[in-house]
């Protein structure tokens, strides 16, 4: 399997499963979680002046801005081995991830995108029953992550980082899926 030391990022869609596989490969692989959407989530529920600004994009579906995001990954990435979920969302988050990697002298090893289709993350979505999984939200995010995936998708296979996943199907076929590409 991979070290203790390794540092991956979890990618997928709104709905692929990415929380709950970067929770069970954590475990699994001793690595620490750190989730950009509970992250933000904690900030909403706490009603700081991040978690207000955060709750007015979410309630859209629209993305947060670049600027708080990287703010908040900059303090939770830590040296040793992590699973990155949640985050980079766009090209230039990507770069600048990489800016902070080369600022902490870390090294990603790995970048799994789960990928899945429109109607199995609609029905996900609405089974999960969250207060911003709502229809037409759930299309704006669909729309705007499938606006920024395949640069981001490529810019980590320039980086010969890029593995594919399937992320249909239960949650032990994923993981295991995943556990099967990281040998």
């Amino acid at each position: 399997m991979v070290a203790t030391d390794t540092k991956m990022i979890l990618f997928g869609a709104p709905g692929s499963g990415k929380g709950t596989q970067a929770l069970k490969l954590a475990k699994e692989l001793k690595l620490k979680s750190i989730s950009l959407g509970d992250i933000l989530r904690l900030e909403v529920s706490k009603a700081s002046d991040l978690g207000k600004q955060v709750h007015e994009y979410m309630q859209k579906g629209l993305l947060v801005p670049d600027g708080l995001v990287s703010k908040v990954i900059e303090e939770n990435l830590i040296s040793g081995g992590f699973i990155l979920d949640g985050y980079p969302r766009n090209l230039d988050q990507a770069k600048t991830l990489d800016d902070i990697l080369t600022r902490k002298n870390l090294k990603l090893d790995f970048f799994i995108y789960l990928e899945i289709d429109e109607n199995t993350i609609t029905k996900r979505l609405l089974k999960r029953g969250r207060g911003d999984d709502d229809p037409l939200v759930i299309k704006k995010r669909w729309e705007v992550f499938i606006e920024e995936c395949n640069k981001i998708l490529k810019h980590y296979k320039n980086k010969k980082k890029l593995i594919i996943v399937d992320g249909r199907g239960g949650i032990d076929e994923v993981f295991s899926r995943i556990k099967d590409v990281l040998k």
